[in-house]
This record gives structure tokens, C-alpha cells and sequence, in this order.
């Protein structure tokens, strides 16, 4: 019972595009029909800028964060529940029921689930996709590198193997939601962080 009513909010939770909203706020726009069409902190930053951007990012942590929470308070901190919740949270945000099933790529959201799973598989995780972002300038790259890090790091620290495989979920979602990206990184017409095509000035 406690998976079952953890799942159904953290979808919902998770279903609160605030990319959408906050577009819609400042710029009366839906963003998914600007840049690169994605309702992420990533599209929102080339749209709308940093401030924006930085908003829709802390916004959409905390609701994985708030999701993951909730599932502990209600299972007497299970672990694997917690995961599973958090997973159904970044499966809202990826397909939420409020806007049509069309949302983000999920990484703002993985980021607050993994703060919340391991503190330190997660600085470590963010320190790597920094890195990478800043060496390659490819947000995309850095986001794979995030969540491909995480569990690795999560087993070397926690040996908790049933949790471990949960969380490897959030891994294939972050490559399947990344396949275009991964497309163009190969191809190598990925776009850098900061540079605008004249669809983004839309």
C-alpha cells in the first residue's frame, strides 16, 4: 500500500511542469515550442536565460527531492521505496498527465532523487558532470555522465544491491530521454551550452 500511494503522488508531484508554468509566466510562451521543444531547465536557459533556467532547475530537484521524501515518511524510510518513488516522480516529469504527456528529460528531477538516495554518490556524480560540461561544454554529455555515475558510485558506497538495480532505472531513462542527444553527440552536431540556432529566438 505504501509503494502503491507513493507512486501515485510522486507522479502527479512530478507531473508539475514548471518549465511550462514559468514560461508561461515570463514570457507567455509554451517552451515546448521553442529551442530544442524540451520542458527542462536546459531549453529554458537557451529561451529564457540564466534566472529562469536556474528556477525550473532548484523547482524540479525539489520535487524529486519532495517525492522521494514522502515515500520515506509513509514506509518507515524504505529505501528501495524511496527509489521507486523517486522514479515515478522523473516518469511524471517526462510524461506529465497535467500538459499532455510531453515534459522534460528528467535530469533536474534525477538530481534532487539522488541528493536525497546518497549525499556523496551525488557531489561526486555532480562534480564529474561539471566537469565534463565545463571541458566539453555539452549539457547533454554531462547529464549522461551524471546518471551513468551515480549508481556505480551509489554500490561502491552503500553495497545495497537491490537498491543499486532500482536506481539503474533512472539510468535507462536518462539515455532513452537523451537518444537524440546521443545521436547528435556522434554525429557531431550536438549544440554547446550558450549557442543559439535562430529556432531558439522564436
Amino acid at each position: 500500500m505504501e509503494f502503491v500511494l507513493s507512486a501515485v503522488v510522486s507522479y502527479l508531484l512530478g507531473s508539475i511542469s514548471f518549465s511550462y508554468l514559468i514560461s508561461k509566466k515570463v514570457a507567455g510562451i509554451d517552451i515546448r515550442s521553442h529551442g530544442s521543444g524540451n520542458a527542462g531547465a536546459t531549453n529554458t536557459l537557451r529561451v529564457l536565460g540564466t534566472g529562469p533556467a536556474i528556477l525550473v532547475l532548484l523547482l524540479d530537484a525539489i520535487k524529486g527531492m519532495a517525492a522521494v521524501a514522502f515515500a520515506w515518511w509513509i514506509s518507515d524510510s524504505n529505501t528501495v521505496i524511496g527509489a521507486l518513488a523517486g522514479i515515478f516522480a522523473i516518469i511524471g516529469h517526462n510524461w506529465p498527465i497535467f500538459f499532455q504527456f510531453r515534459g522534460g528529460k528528467g535530469i533536474a528531477t534525477t538530481i534532487g532523487v539522488a541528493l536525497l538516495i546518497s549525499p556523496l554518490a551525488f557531489i561526486i556524480s555532480v562534480l564529474l558532470c561539471v566537469a565534463v560540461i565545463a571541458i566539453t561544454r555539452y549539457v547533454s554529455l554531462g547529464s549522461l555522465v551524471f546518471v551513468t555515475a551515480f549508481p556505480i558510485l551509489l554500490y561502491f558506497l552503500t553495497h545495497n544491491l537491490p537498491l543499486c538495480l532500482v536506481v539503474l532505472i533512472i539510468t535507462v531513462f536518462g539515455f532513452v530521454r537523451h537518444y537524440s542527444n546521443i545521436r547528435n553527440l556522434l554525429a557531431g552536431k550536438e549544440r554547446k551550452i550558450g549557442e543559439k540556432t535562430p529556432k531558439d529566438l522564436k
